[in-house]
């Protein structure tokens, strides 16, 4: 629409123009272009939170997702817009707040995931004030934010998460505390840090499942492994 170009173009006085003629017409405000963005996402991407506050006050969808499934939320956390991301959270009712923070992209990633993963210390912790949940976990590996950190040897953010009260303790899908996960890495002061808060029975490695397959695989002695009158299609295998 007129108004996505006046925003992408940072038209300041355009985009304040049309927002105002058309404050109340939210089938104008929400419309998606062939990236699903509405003009709230284009305000957020182009860093103009005052464009994003007034299309809020004119009636806006804040909650609209993008073709990866990020809301305008999302999007001003991966990019580290503190300002914009202050825009959005301040115009949501108190009582939705939790759950646009907890909401996911389609990559599972909360707004506090994207942030520790770009490593924002700043708007990490704006987020965990406004009372995200720390221990949220990726859904497809059950990573949380401390685990994330760790994997990106972010000691700073290791800090500040175990600060506000990140789950030391917490595993991901396959067994691993974020502990667990400093092995083999650089950043010895992660391990340092780590190591005291962690139970005992989650700083060893767990046992691998090759390990196990390994182990079951000798179980059965030569003679039951060889054969060497195999045959595909009536024709013998050379071994």
């Amino acid at each position: 629409s007129f108004l996505h170009l006046a925003i992408i173009h940072e038209e300041k006085g355009r985009s304040l123009e049309v927002i105002r003629q058309m404050a109340g017409n939210q089938a104008f405000l929400d419309f998606q272009n062939n990236l699903s963005q509405t003009p709230l996402h284009l305000a957020v991407i182009t860093d103009q939170p005052e464009i994003a506050e007034n299309l809020l006050k004119a009636g806006c969808d804040p909650e609209i997702r993008d073709f990866r499934g990020n809301t305008p939320l999302h999007i001003a956390c991966e990019q580290g817009s503190l300002r914009s991301v202050s825009v959005l959270t301040q115009h949501c009712q108190q009582h939705h707040l939790p759950s646009v923070l907890q909401a996911t992209n389609y990559n599972g990633h909360t707004c506090l995931h994207l942030a520790s993963i770009q490593g924002y210390l700043a708007v990490v912790e704006y987020l965990l004030s406004l009372g995200a949940d720390v221990n949220a976990q990726e859904p497809c590996n059950g990573r949380t934010a401390l685990h994330l950190a760790v994997d990106l040897q972010n000691s700073d953010l290791v800090s500040l998460l175990v600060k506000h009260g990140a789950d030391v303790n917490k595993v991901t899908y396959q067994g691993y505390s974020p502990y667990q996960l400093t092995w083999g890495r650089d950043n010895t002061s992660i391990q340092e840090q780590l190591k005291h808060l962690t139970a005992a029975d989650l700083q060893m490695l767990p046992e691998s499942e090759d390990e196990e397959s390994s182990e079951s695989e000798s179980e059965f002695t030569e003679d039951e492994l060889m054969y060497d009158d195999c045959r595909i299609g009536g024709r013998q295998l050379a071994f």
